[in-house]
């Protein structure tokens, strides 16, 4: 236990708290025998003399016989005799950084981290720190709030950093947080030598994050005061795959108003990865578990597969899907301990799965950057939970391998540049939602060069074109895809002209979920009809339908010998447009239309 660690266990009030640790842990003992409920009690009576940002996460009492911990965030306590304590170590694994919590897709501290990002965002902006530089530094200093909550860098280190070594007015705080900056992208042996010790205590990082020099910022007491606000909040409870949107929307004061109105919810995403990908990877692992072989060779292949979402936006998909193929491997590691009878496996060399197995595409540069990092923070999570496992800990700091996230027009690339075919697994993502009559001039200039073969194409949604760009792309492949989209593209008109095309190409539907409700539980609350289709350019036997009684309400499975385009159980038989009717009606030149002021306008001949 080195210095500078023990310096985070200190007094209040001299004499009265025994053990206080900033933001982390309160600790009162008692004699033995004495009742623990007044304990606790007396433990909660310091918390009014606690700054906001230092109040504990843990309160711990003791009469020397028993232990009681109160975990004040999730609202759990747990009791424990003396000579049991060995039986719960467990317990005090934030003591060491190696604690997980439960991610709780809309736990209210994500909203709550946004808000508090968003603030100082303003701050920052309205001094004149904007643009590309102002979401290149917020996204390190988000690296640095995950950092120091999840074991990258020690408890609080960089919380303690800004308080005892940068002024209360703020006036050196920027200069301060350059070099720590420039810090964290040096290595070790290149660091001087008289580097202030509290730096040098900051791991190398790597990775390119810290690697563009930025200028210097500028701070005043209110934007200090707003940093170390961040600081207080518990980022190891934040998802990455939720808080990109919603760090994305703190760019824009209108957009922050419905915070986490239109993210992908994990919900959703796992209805598209299970039946695109996952489900059929558990059963390849049920029947590999018992082989010693054959459990090598699946937990190779994970190794192996690739994934690309062409409209990655903050990453959101390929967060969670990571996510899951590391709970994956996890299994596989321990099943291969179960069958070798180990007490522990050297989780270094075995752990396969890494980020560079991910691809996407993002037209604007910010939320790109937040998909790479969010990719890296998962990872370290999911490191942690290693370590809690094996007993070791586990950890990729500094960073050697990223994802490949590239900033450019998805439709006007070839995808073979970011990975070619040949390398791909799987394709997946929530492409743009864009109505056809929505579309902008440039909108419709993307689509047009995407589309332009195909008759009609100008009756299109916008998301039309990423179905065909990822059916040029796996033609003669064995690469399968998903994507979300709304139900207009299995509907009406525009089925008989992009299902047209793509049927003629060999492109078969494997699985759909019919139309559901896409909403969330955040404040402005997303609401879209929407479907999921899955597809591939081979004829895949097991085709899974997913039907909704209700399309608010969840989805029962059916088994489809065929799915068409319209998403039923039936021959792939499309309704072309026509402009005379098939019996002696009167025309209607236009149909029904939401114009007229609104009202909706009739029109016969």
């Amino acid at each position: 236990m080195n210095a500078s660690w023990l310096n985070k266990w200190v007094c209040a009030k001299a004499g009265e708290i025994p053990l206080f640790w900033k933001g982390v842990l309160l600790v009162e003992h008692k004699s033995r025998g004495k009742n623990l409920n007044l304990a606790y009690t007396q433990a909660l009576d310091y918390f009014p003399g606690i700054k906001e940002r230092d109040l504990p996460k843990y309160v711990l009492v003791s009469d020397f016989a028993s232990f009681r911990l109160y975990d004040l965030e999730e609202g759990e306590t747990y009791e424990f005799p003396l000579r049991d304590l060995h039986k719960n170590i467990k317990l005090f694994g934030f003591i060491a950084g190696y604690q997980t919590h439960k991610i709780k897709e809309q736990d209210p501290v994500n909203i709550k981290a946004a808000e508090r990002m968003g603030k100082l965002h303003d701050e920052m902006k309205a001094v004149g720190y904007e643009g590309h530089v102002l979401e290149v530094y917020l996204v390190r200093l988000l690296f640095c709030l995950f950092a120091e909550d999840t074991g990258i860098f020690e408890r609080q280190q960089f919380q303690e950093y800004l308080e005892l070594r940068t002024s209360e007015d703020g006036s050196d705080l920027a200069h301060h947080i350059t070099t720590l900056f420039q810090v964290l992208n040096t290595s070790d042996e290149k660091r001087f030598r008289n580097l202030d010790e509290q730096l040098a205590a900051f791991p190398y990082i790597n990775g390119r994050l810290f690697e563009e020099m930025l200028p210097t910022a500028s701070f005043d007491k209110a934007m200090r005061q707003a940093l170390l606000d961040c600081c207080a909040l518990d980022w190891s409870r934040i998802s990455p795959a939720i808080f990109g949107s919603l760090f994305q929307s703190i760019m824009d004061k209108k957009a922050r108003r419905n915070l986490g109105a239109h993210y992908t919810s994990e919900k959703n995403i796992l209805k598209l990865i299970k039946p695109l990908f996952l489900d059929q990877l558990w059963v390849e692992f049920e029947k590999s578990k018992t082989n010693k072989n054959k459990l090598l060779e699946f937990h190779t292949k994970l190794r192996k597969l690739t994934f690309l979402d062409p409209a990655c936006g903050c990453g959101n998909f390929l967060v969670i899907a990571y996510r899951e193929l590391r709970l994956l491997e996890l299994e596989v590691l321990r099943t291969a301990r179960v069958n070798e009878q180990q007490l522990a496996l050297d989780v270094n060399s075995l752990i396969q799965v890494d980020v560079d197995q991910f691809y996407g595409i993002e037209i604007e540069e910010f939320p790109a950057q937040i998909a790479q990092v969010a990719l890296w923070l998962m990872d370290h999570q999911m490191n942690l939970q290693v370590s809690e496992e094996f007993g070791a800990y586990f950890a990729r700091i500094p960073l050697r391998s990223s994802s490949t996230i590239v900033c450019a027009n998805a439709l006007r690339m070839d995808w073979n540049e970011v990975i070619p075919a040949a390398r791909l697994s799987y394709i997946m993502g929530n492409p743009p939602f864009i109505g056809a009559k929505l579309l902008n001039e440039k909108q419709r200039q993307d689509l047009s060069l995407v589309l332009g073969g195909i008759k009609n194409a100008g009756l299109l949604d916008f998301v039309a074109a990423w179905y065909v760009k990822a059916a040029e792309m796996i033609t003669n492949s064995p690469i399968r895809c998903a994507y979300v989209s709304t139900n207009s593209i299995c509907q009406g008109e525009q089925v008989g002209i992009l299902w047209g095309w793509m049927l003629a190409q060999g492109i078969r539907i494997f699985f759909a979920h019919r139309t559901f409700f896409w909403s969330n539980e955040a404040r402005g609350k997303a609401a879209v009809h929407c479907v999921i289709v899955g597809f591939a350019s081979i004829d895949i036997a097991n085709k899974s339908l997913f039907e909704y009684e209700n399309i608010k309400g969840e989805a029962h499975v059916l088994q489809a010998r065929n799915i068409n385009p319209y998403l039923l159980d039936a021959p792939d038989i499309l309704l072309s447009s026509r402009k005379k009717p098939i019996c002696r009606v009167p025309q209607i030149g236009i149909g029904n239309k939401p114009i007229d002021g609104g009202h909706y306008l009739f029109y016969f001949r």
